[in-house]
């Protein structure tokens, strides 16, 4: 018979504190948008090599980006965005504002494409 331990997972573990806990969050997610928006920029440029990041900001301009594997990653992208926006609402509620914001706390992309999109995705902006 398992012990008690082994039918809760992380029983052996203490809890991370709940700022800690929204911190490693948002590293992670920092690192996965990080490799999501490599991953749109290299598409974008293996169709229309001379793209900036300022024009696949706006893929209504080039035809070209009229591409549905493109489309997929760049809402991808816009998905993983959209849960670090919601998470920073919920850690905004959980741990408030100042403690959320240190919580959530990473340096901004270097202009990279996406960077400081609100909300999602480039698709119909």
């Amino acid at each position: 018979m398992p012990s008690p331990d082994a039918a809760e997972p992380g029983a052996r573990h203490a809890a991370l504190p709940p700022a800690e806990l929204f911190h490693r969050i948002f590293e992670l997610l920092a690192a996965m948008e990080e490799a999501q928006r490599a991953k749109v920029v290299e598409l974008a440029r293996r169709l229309i090599p001379t793209l900036t990041a300022e024009d696949i900001r706006n893929p209504h301009d080039f035809p070209g980006l009229d591409d549905p594997d493109w489309h997929f990653e760049d809402g991808q992208l816009a998905g993983i965005e959209s849960v670090r926006f919601a998470l920073r609402g919920l850690a905004r509620d959980v741990l408030g504002d100042g403690e959320g914001r240190e919580a959530r706390e990473r340096p901004e992309s270097d202009g990279q494409p996406g960077a400081g999109r609100e909300g999602g995705g480039t698709q119909g902006e």
